[in-house]
């Protein structure tokens, strides 16, 4: 081997080394250090929850309400806290709600209203009318139909040759409540039982059930899958509305409706 090949050799081989000595101290060196932890303290408050969840026209309590700890940047405008009403259990106690609240969910005053206040009249949008219609478990979807719920109503009636006849008077309605009690079965599975149901309804469909309810032998509410909540739910069997302003009057008889003349 040249000289000069044998002396590059031996001086690469003495910088190896004592990168690797340099390298192994200064490893040494850090691992002597003790570790410092950076804890951040966080300013929390406790914030007013559902303890479990809580359907329209629930009564709160101590028993479906709890406080939990929350960092205090991230508690939102309207969450009722324990450091501005210490004594919001007691002050809701009573209260309904007239929005769903879930499990875990801050409790705000929007989604619910006191218990002397009109409930019903409270959840109504603008323009809408409550309408109430008797129901059974056969027509009622064995009872599994709950508020929020939408569903067809069907009328059933006899015709003058004493045969049966169906119609859909009016589709994709929302229920706003069923005789508001909740009941749980062993499988943790909730129904409504109830024997009135309390339909969302525009001022000519409250007309339309008005009258069905009149003629039909019985109705029947259908239950709608939640992916067709963007259906319309306007329209009805308008043939049952009694015309232009009530311009004229409608006569049932055996379950046909006839008109018989002008309104005085």
């Amino acid at each position: 081997m040249k000289p000069a090949r044998l002396i590059v050799m031996s001086i690469a081989l003495v910088a190896a080394v004592s990168a690797g000595y340099l390298m192994l101290k200064i490893t040494s060196q850090n691992s002597d250090q003790p570790v410092r932890t950076v804890v951040k303290d966080v300013t929390t408050d406790r914030v007013l929850v559902a303890s479990s969840s809580l359907p329209i026209g629930s009564r709160l309590n101590e028993d479906n309400l709890d406080w939990q700890e929350w960092p205090e940047n991230a508690v939102a405008d309207g969450f009722i806290t324990r450091s501005t009403r210490p004594d919001a259990v007691e002050e809701l106690t009573g209260s309904i709600v007239r929005l769903p609240v879930f499990e875990g969910e801050p409790i705000r005053s929007e989604k619910v209203v006191d218990s002397n206040t009109r409930i019903m009249s409270s959840i109504l949008p603008s323009g809408k009318r409550a309408v109430s219609t008797e129901i059974t478990v056969e027509t009622g979807a064995g009872g599994f139909i709950l508020p929020n719920d939408r569903v067809d109503v069907i009328m059933v009636r006899t015709s003058e040759d004493s045969s049966f006849l169906t119609e859909t008077i009016l589709s994709n309605i929302r229920v706003l409540a069923i005789d508001q009690r909740i009941q749980e079965d062993d499988e943790g599975n909730k129904t409504a039982v109830g024997s009135t149901a309390t339909l969302e309804l525009t001022p000519e469909q409250a007309q339309i059930i008005a009258v069905a309810q009149q003629m039909a032998s019985r109705l029947t509410l259908a239950l709608r899958s939640v992916a067709d909540v963007q259906d319309p739910d306007t329209g009805g069997a308008d043939y049952l509305l009694s015309g232009d302003g009530g311009s004229t009057i409608q006569l049932i008889r055996s379950g046909e409706i006839t008109n018989i003349g002008a309104a005085k």
